[in-house]
């Protein structure tokens, strides 16, 4: 099926809206299985749960971005049906991601609502119980890829798994990291997190992954594999900003959540390193906390702003965007979908939430 990118405006909200239908609908296809049926009560409940989860209001991103790395490569916006069903399994396995993601931070919400694990049960047990339906949606996600009957539908799943063991070794890092004194933690360090955590999963992955599903050539992929770099770094940036300055209102998740985890995100390690020794020892002492404390967030915030780590951030997310827009304008045009991405990769730059 193909969308009309005739349009001279609003580009990327039309494509992200088309997307969005088209991947919800496969999404609640894969939650029928057959061969779960009857397995016993509380597994039907929770597979409730998990479905009612993925199918909260989302950007959908990786589809967009997968579907977009496909219509490059075959110079149209036309979509095959399959398509849709491996950008939903695309899809599902970013939900095992976030559902893991949020037992490791102990988060509270994810996309407006209860995190997963608040929602089987209570301490312990509704982290482990949320694990192994995270497991069992990573499987899933595999087998609706696998089964989607693209002929690169194997060489993209590797791929893709292939950098989302790079992704694990990134989330290692950045829980890792938390344990670390702020004088230790390097500018470059916290860069290989946002490089590995969400660059290459988020961005790089599904725009190269669509191209190989299309049957792209090699320059094309390393072409789309610098914009997903970059268009990925300025995201993860922005994100690190509104997990310390942002409304939890408007993210749809704890935006405290940074600074209650102590997270060593660009903007506070570029603060202490502009600040003086004694703002250093607040800084560090404030990062020790690991409290949703409104005066200690408030001061945290008003320090990482005064000692530049607020400033030096936007510079790098304009820095990283322009990057990322200059390796667009390099594409081939195909009949406009170059221009959704790069609106696209604007808006996500520039978000609120």
């Amino acid at each position: 099926m193909a969308l009309s990118l005739a349009t001279p405006t609003s580009l990327a909200p039309l494509w992200l809206s088309h997307v969005q239908v088209r991947v919800e609908a496969e999404l609640r296809r894969l939650f029928q299985l057959p061969d779960e049926e009857g397995l016993d009560v509380r597994w039907t409940q929770a597979m409730a749960h998990a479905q009612a989860y993925t199918l909260r209001p989302a950007k959908r991103m990786r589809p967009a971005l997968l579907a977009l790395g496909h219509a490059i490569a075959k110079g149209s916006s036309a979509v095959p049906e399959r398509l849709w069903h491996f950008a939903a399994g695309f899809e599902l396995l970013h939900t095992f991601l976030l559902i893991h993601d949020d037992v490791a931070d102990g988060a509270e919400l994810r996309r407006g609502g209860p995190a997963l694990h608040r929602l089987l049960g209570a301490g312990k047990l509704g982290a482990d119980l949320a694990v192994v339906v995270g497991d069992h949606l990573f499987a899933r996600s595999v087998e609706a890829m696998l089964e989607s009957g693209l002929p690169a539908a194997r060489r993209a799943v590797q791929y893709y798994l292939s950098i989302c063991r790079q992704t694990a070794a990134g989330q290692y890092l950045d829980i890792d990291l938390g344990r670390t004194p702020l004088a230790d933690v390097t500018l470059t360090q916290a860069l290989r997190v946002a490089r590995l955590k969400t660059a290459r999963y988020g961005f790089v992955a599904p725009l190269v992954c669509g191209a190989m599903l299309a049957g792209a050539q090699p320059g094309l992929l390393q072409a789309l594999e610098r914009v997903g770099r970059h268009m990925g770094l300025a995201y993860q940036l922005r994100d690190d900003l509104l997990g310390l300055f942002g409304d939890t209102h408007a993210c749809g998740k704890c935006a405290d959540g940074d600074f209650v985890e102590g997270k060593r995100t660009f903007p506070v390690v570029a603060a202490h390193l502009r600040a003086p020794d004694s703002v250093r020892a607040e800084l560090q002492s404030l990062w020790n906390l690991r409290s949703a404390n409104p005066v200690a967030l408030a001061r945290a915030r008003s320090l990482v702003a005064s000692y530049g780590g607020l400033a030096a951030t936007e510079r790098l997310v304009d820095r990283a965007t322009r990057a990322a827009r200059a390796a667009v304008a390099a594409l081939p045009p195909g009949g406009g979908v170059a221009d959704v991405l790069d609106e696209l990769l604007v808006l996500l730059a520039r978000r609120s939430a």
